[in-house]
């Protein structure tokens, strides 16, 4: 049975390892032919600023109102590989929203498709009605319908807006986008945002296996197996020749095409720099993989996690930076280096050579560089990363609420699902909360081959430990945080922003087979009543 079990473990490792990033590509309806030579007009006041921001074929959104419409579209990935997408105004990734730091902004989503939808603001604190939580803090739009979001982003940075309704499924099929906070007082020249996703050449195929588990057929945490016991059950399945990976999860090795902004290999567009320009590279994992992305040639700094500024960051070079799903990481450097240079994923699944792109001089034709992605660096870490500051929080500190959560894979009615304290979602237990609380959270994750990308909507949570030592260097705020197996991590928080709050894997695979449960206030009550025909499904 040992020799069994590292085969399989072995097995399954080679489908952990990934990269990815993206460019934005044109999601419109207009023939393919004419797609390339289409530009959707930027609207900015600051002409200057607009050659310094990413310029591919999704538009740049700014000001104080956008409307977002939720369609379907044909999407080119590749030059052979084109799919049935569906969309946030056309594109995909959907347009970029540029807003200013402290300024409220008017979103209207309108819904073309045949299916709900909702917008979560995903990083930002919104107030709990405009969350898009479909069923606990909206009902879904149904199509033809159009919903409102109002909000004030207060906290700048890098931050990406999705669907939230049948997420598991309706992201997988491109409704995203980045949504940029700018700062009041901007500190680099050129700014480029990379969204990295993963795609299926033939999706058809495993479209049955994209539904995920119906949270409304998990009702009783009867019958949980541990993930000990479904690993024997899968063995034996093994033996008698019935086990494929989906016995053990969900198949990620049929995605095979990685992409930065919607598109892979040549069709994803160089990042274009001049001499001496200070430049800003907002990476955004919108997939279910980690992806390790490698900047040749160049030293750079971790700026900001989640968006959040770190402080006095070091330089680094030559190592990889890991971006789990729902993670955002911004780096920056100067262009000191002449030639053209990859910016890539390093791994060796099927997609990983079509996540690259090159940052290219202007001015300089030749190319010096060569790609390397199946070279192993090593990895950077937050962990004491940056100049030393107090934050907001410790470890030794006295807190009003205190809990433990608790990460796992289980078996229940031969299905894997991922529990939080054995229970699944709807049946897991709440954090419950008063307003002004400070509360620390312990996340162990015991699943012993899945990671978990847990993210706490709502609230930045200040990262304390992990295994049981205390960081130092810059503290480090994130509303997502991965977890490897065996990771244990303190984090804390103030609860500040009432309402009902999901904090769930956005592994969505993972949540919507039930690692999700939710920050309650005591007495807050939502302002809207759930309708039982809207077909809520939150995850």
């Amino acid at each position: 049975m040992k020799i069994k079990l590292i085969a399989l473990f072995s097995f399954v490792i080679l489908f952990l390892v990934a990269c990815s990033s993206t460019q934005n590509g044109d999601m419109s309806d207009m023939d393919h032919k004419n797609m390339d030579s289409e530009k959707r007009s930027v609207k900015t006041d600051a002409t200057n600023e607009v050659e310094n921001l990413q310029t591919t074929s999704s538009e740049i959104l700014t000001g104080n109102e956008f409307t977002i419409i939720a369609k379907e579209a044909k999407h080119q990935l590749n030059d052979e590989v084109s799919v049935d997408a569906l969309t946030f105004n056309g594109s995909v990734p959907g347009s970029q929203i540029r807003v200013k730091e402290g300024e409220k902004v008017k979103i209207n989503l309108k819904n073309e498709l045949s299916d709900p939808v909702t917008i979560h603001w995903h990083g930002i604190r919104v107030p709990n009605e405009m969350d898009g939580i479909p069923g606990v803090t909206q009902n879904a739009v149904q199509p033809g319908d159009t919903f409102t979001y109002e909000f004030t982003p207060e906290d700048p940075g890098t931050y990406m807006y999705h669907t939230h309704q049948n997420a598991v499924e309706k992201m997988d099929k491109g409704l995203y986008g980045s949504f940029i906070v700018e700062p009041k007082n901007k500190k680099y020249d050129r700014d480029y945002t990379l969204m990295l996703d993963e795609w299926m050449s033939s999706p058809e195929e495993e479209e049955s296996d994209m539904e995920g588990m119906d949270h409304n057929s998990m009702g009783s945490n009867d019958d949980i197996n541990t993930e000990s016991e479904a690993v024997d059950q899968s063995m034996d399945g093994m033996e008698h020749g019935s086990m494929d990976m989906n016995d053990m999860g969900h198949d990620m090795s049929a995605y095979d095409i990685f992409t930065m902004n919607g598109k892979s290999g040549d069709s994803i567009e160089p990042l274009m720099v001049k001499e001496g320009e200070k430049v800003r590279i907002r990476l955004i994992n919108v997939g279910y993989m980690s992806h390790k992305i490698h900047l040749h040639g160049h030293d750079f700094k971790i700026a900001a996690i989640d968006g959040q500024e770190l402080n006095e960051p070091q330089a680094l070079e030559d190592q990889v930076v890991s971006i789990a799903p729902g993670e955002r990481y911004d780096i920056e450097f100067t262009a000191d280096t002449p030639g053209e240079w990859f910016i890539e994923c390093h791994g060796d699944m099927a997609g990983t050579d079509g996540m690259k792109t090159t940052i290219q001089y202007e001015g300089v034709s030749e190319s010096i560089d060569k790609s390397n992605q199946d070279e192993k660096l090593p990895e950077f870490t937050f962990i004491n990363y940056g100049g030393s500051k107090e934050g907001e929080f410790t470890l030794d500190q006295n807190y009003d609420v205190e809990y433990t959560m608790d990460l796992n894979t289980a078996m229940k009615d031969d299905e894997m699902v991922y529990t939080i304290n054995d229970k699944t979602f709807p049946n897991s237990e709440n954090i419950n909360v008063q307003k002004g609380d400070l509360v620390k959270v312990k996340l162990v994750n015991n699943s012993m081959m899945d990671d978990h990308p847990m993210h706490l909507h709502g609230h930045f949570f200040q990262v304390l430990s992990k295994n049981g030592k205390p960081l130092e260097g810059s503290p480090i705020l994130k509303d997502t945080i991965n977890l490897k197996p065996g990771d244990e991590y303190v984090v804390a928080f103030k609860a500040d922003n009432p309402g009902n709050w999901l904090f769930h894997c956005h592994d969505l695979h993972h949540a919507t087979a039930g690692m999700v449960n939710m920050v309650k206030y005591d007495g807050f009550k939502p302002n809207f009543t759930p309708d039982s025909d809207a077909n809520n499904k939150p995850e």
